[in-house]
C-alpha cells in the first residue's frame, strides 16, 4: 500500500530513506509535468528528496527515453515515475548492475501483473514477445568515487491500445489481457517489487543477482 501520498503542489517533500523506510514513502502524485526524471532530479539537487522518494505522474509532456528518444504517452493511461536511490553502497563503476536489479524488479511485476513471455533486452527495454511495453532509464549523480544518488525512471504501458505509427511494436498490458487496471494500485505494486530487488542487490550484492 502507498504510504504518505502527496498531491502537489506541495510546500516540500518529506525525505524517504532506506533500508528502514520504503520505496514510495513518499509517495508524490503529479498532474503534468514534463519528466517525472527531470522533476525528481531537481528535487535532489535541491535536497528535498532522498531515497525511497517516488514521483508518479499523470501526464508527461516530454518524458525522456534512452538515446535522448521521447516517450509519449496519453494523459492517464499508462505507468510513469521515477524513484530516488541512493546507492552509497555501490561504486558508479556499478551502474549496470543496479540496472539489472531494477530491470529484474520490473519483470517481476509484469510477471505478476500479466503472467506471460515476458523478457529483458538488457539493460533497459521490457519486451512481450517481441512487442516492446515499457522501459528503464537511470541517471545518475556521482562525485569522485561515490555514487550519491540515482534517479530511476520506469515507464510501463498499461491501459494505452492505440499506439502511433512509428510505434507500431509498442504493446500495453491491456492489449495482451483485455483488462482495465487501477493505475496508482499497480505503481504501488511495482514500487514493492522495486524495493525487495534493491534490498536484496544491497544485502547480497551484484553477483546473487541472477541466481
Amino acid at each position: 500500500m502507498l504510504k504518505n501520498r502527496n498531491l502537489l503542489p506541495h510546500p516540500a517533500i518529506k525525505p524517504g530513506f532506506l533500508p528502514d523506510g520504503h520505496i514510495g514513502d513518499p509517495f508524490v502524485e503529479l498532474q503534468s509535468v514534463d519528466s517525472t526524471n527531470n522533476y525528481a532530479m531537481a528535487k535532489v539537487h535541491a535536497g528535498m528528496a532522498s531515497a525511497g522518494a517516488v514521483f508518479f505522474a499523470w501526464e508527461q509532456t516530454e518524458g525522456k527515453g534512452q538515446r535522448g528518444r521521447q516517450w509519449s504517452s496519453p494523459r492517464g493511461e499508462n505507468l510513469l515515475l521515477s524513484v530516488v536511490l541512493e546507492p552509497v553502497f555501490m561504486r558508479p563503476s556499478q551502474q549496470f548492475e543496479l540496472s539489472v536489479a531494477v530491470a529484474l524488479a520490473c519483470w517481476d511485476f509484469l510477471q505478476e501483473t500479466a503472467p506471460g513471455d515476458w523478457s529483458i533486452k538488457w539493460p533497459n527495454d521490457l519486451y512481450w514477445r517481441d512487442r516492446k511495453a515499457g522501459g528503464v532509464l537511470i541517471e545518475n549523480v556521482c562525485m569522485g568515487k561515490s555514487w550519491l544518488f540515482a534517479v530511476v525512471g520506469i515507464g510501463i504501458n498499461l491501459n494505452q491500445t492505440m499506439f502511433s505509427e512509428g510505434l507500431s511494436q509498442a504493446i500495453s498490458i491491456k492489449a495482451i489481457t483485455g483488462q482495465t487496471y487501477p493505475l496508482l494500485d499497480l505503481a504501488g505494486r511495482l514500487c514493492s517489487h522495486l524495493e525487495t530487488r534493491y534490498r536484496s542487490l544491497r544485502a547480497e550484492g551484484p553477483a546473487d543477482q541472477l541466481k
